[in-house]
């Protein structure tokens, strides 16, 4: 079987290498936690290192590689390929690291960054190469149980996942307007970002009771970052623009081969590392606010860590629906209905 064979082949092999992989996984972190050796293992996104969270990276990577065979024992059964959807969400916080390692390219804009831990971004990349092959095994267990095209789903003999035979098939579910929803949402989601981040950069203070200029640490901005906050530009209220252009780019059906694949891979990577990141910032902000946690944010109001920060998650929840719709509608017929 060639390779463009064997990559159309995914929904035969997805389960069993998601077993493979969860299996290799478990088997790397009990050998880290028994040898001594980080290999890069830690939780969450590197906060907890050692060997209390080695052994428990094993045992839940172990639980995973269970499923991965209770979805090969029991094809006809739901509740293991919705427990996929957990596994996936534990790669991705496993692999949070890599995610948002992109943003290493904008090392112009600071400096005084901490060094790179290469163990640890290998590592986080194949946790992020687990969240595929759990998405694919997800994706074929749930296809299967409703009967349609484990390809594309849709409806078997609909070509493009026509509203033929189970009407609410995943290629029927992304016409209208519900594409064009997700994707004002995710752009409407940073605005509060964008607004506070350049009111800042204004000269306004709201939600910033610290001193010095909210927002930017000269010892980590770089010179071009803070030439620019000096004329009212903040650097990261202008990738929040570029994210919210990023959303509205999605709602279109662009289908140029080169744009798409564009568009999906800077939607994708998006989607994953920014959901959890503003869950994560969302829970903070309402802790602090709670008077619960001081996670060294004593600077900023609650509200700006929950409002703002925390609409990351609504971002990168409602970017994901936004990439999966445009996938979907502009993706070429299916042959294998």
């Amino acid at each position: 079987m060639g390779p463009r064979r064997w990559r159309a082949a995914w929904p035969s092999w997805a389960g069993s290498a998601a077993l493979v992989w969860s299996v290799l996984y478990a088997a790397g972190a009990a050998l880290a936690a028994l040898t001594g050796p980080a290999f890069g293992y830690a939780l969450p996104g590197g906060a907890v290192r050692g060997a209390a969270a080695e052994w428990a990276l094993a045992a839940l990577y172990g639980g995973a590689a269970a499923l991965a065979y209770g979805m090969r024992r029991w094809p006809g059964r739901a509740w293991p390929d919705r427990a996929a959807w957990a596994v996936v969400a534990l790669c991705l916080t496993s692999g949070f690291g890599f995610l948002l390692s992109l943003t290493r390219v904008l090392a112009f804009l600071s400096r005084n960054q901490p060094p790179m831990d290469w163990a640890a971004w290998a590592n986080q990349g194949v946790a992020v190469g687990g969240a595929a092959l759990w998405l694919g095994a997800a994706l074929a267990g749930r296809r299967r149980r409703g009967g349609v095209c484990p390809h594309c789903g849709g409806a078997r003999g609909g070509g493009h996942g026509g509203a033929g035979g189970r009407a609410g098939a995943e290629g029927s579910r992304v016409r209208g307007g519900r594409p064009v929803r997700a994707g004002l949402v995710a752009a409407a989601a940073l605005v509060p970002y964008a607004v506070l981040k350049t009111g800042w950069a204004l000269g306004w203070a709201a939600g910033y009771t610290g001193e010095g200029s909210p927002g930017l640490d000269p010892r980590y901005a770089s010179d071009l970052a803070i030439r620019l906050y000096a004329h009212g530009v903040d650097a990261t209220a202008v990738l929040a623009v570029a994210g919210m252009g990023l959303a509205l780019a999605l709602t279109r059906s662009w289908s140029a081969p080169a744009v798409r694949a564009v568009l999906l891979a800077l939607g994708w990577a998006g989607a994953a590392a920014l959901a959890p990141f503003g869950v994560f910032l969302a829970v903070t902000g309402a802790l602090m606010w709670a008077g619960l946690v001081d996670v060294g944010l004593g600077d900023h109001a609650a509200w700006v860590v929950v409002v703002a920060y925390g609409g990351f998650s609504v971002y990168g929840v409602a970017l994901g629906r936004a990439t999966e719709a445009y996938r979907a509608r502009t993706r070429r017929p299916c042959t294998r209905c």
